[in-house]
């Protein structure tokens, strides 16, 4: 049986208080805190074209933040070249650091073997048009991801509309993997939450749902049941 995991995504909180928000997240519930690490942004959300090494939310992000809490932090690489910021998020504190498949098919096996060798969680993930069975090789290897992230909105934004369809996917990896963790990322809250715990998620991002909840603390936990009873 897999553990529920609740991981509040940090693009929606409020950035200006970013230590303060990870601790409350933390009082509130969470498990984790979700990261969302870009290399195509001018202000995180807002894309543009890549004509500047450094990220927005980086490594030096990661580091400040680090300082404040003990708490996984999630980190989810968006980006062309995962390999280059393996040492950098693994000196930074991160502590899962997953890539995506379409970044990383021709070097995924010694990317998995760097995050391990610098602490780090490795984990993969794949964006709604990427069948799931590109995913199949990472899990079954001998140095195999530890979690798969299904994409179940275009990634980039918050706010979304979740992609229901993307739940035959999470199907599919349960099915073939019942011991992985299996983590959702995109439009999850009260009313989607049910369909994605059903399908075999265990490890649920959330933005706006919980950041924008009167109560975020009554949202976590009506999650953490939906995956603990499915």
């Amino acid at each position: 049986m897999v553990a529920a995991k609740i991981a509040p995504s940090m693009l929606s909180s409020d950035f200006s208080n970013l230590a303060s928000e990870a601790e409350r997240m933390i009082r509130c519930g969470a498990d984790w805190l979700h990261m969302d690490i870009m290399d195509y942004c001018t202000f995180i959300f807002i894309f543009c074209r890549h004509f500047v090494p450094n990220l927005t939310i980086g490594a030096p992000v990661i580091e400040s933040l680090r300082k404040h809490t003990k708490a996984y932090l999630d980190c989810h690489l968006m980006v062309t070249n995962p390999m280059d910021y393996v040492e950098p998020f693994g000196k930074a504190g991160a502590s899962g650091f997953t890539f995506h498949v379409e970044a990383s098919k021709d070097n995924w096996q010694e990317l998995v073997q760097r995050i391990k060798l610098k602490g780090m969680r490795p984990g993969v993930a794949l964006k709604p048009g990427t069948p799931i069975e590109d995913v199949y090789p990472l899990v079954d290897g001998e140095n195999p991801v530890e979690m798969v992230l299904v994409m179940t909105v275009e990634p980039g934004f918050g706010g979304q509309k979740f992609m229901p369809e993307m739940m035959e996917k999470v199907r599919a990896l349960r099915e073939k993997y019942p011991s992985l963790d299996i983590e959702v990322d995109g439009g999850l809250g009260p009313s989607t939450i049910g369909v994605a715990a059903s399908a075999g998620a265990n490890c649920i991002v959330a933005g706006s749902s919980v950041f924008g909840a009167s109560e975020p603390a009554q949202v976590i936990s009506l999650m953490r049941k939906s995956v603990e009873e499915a």
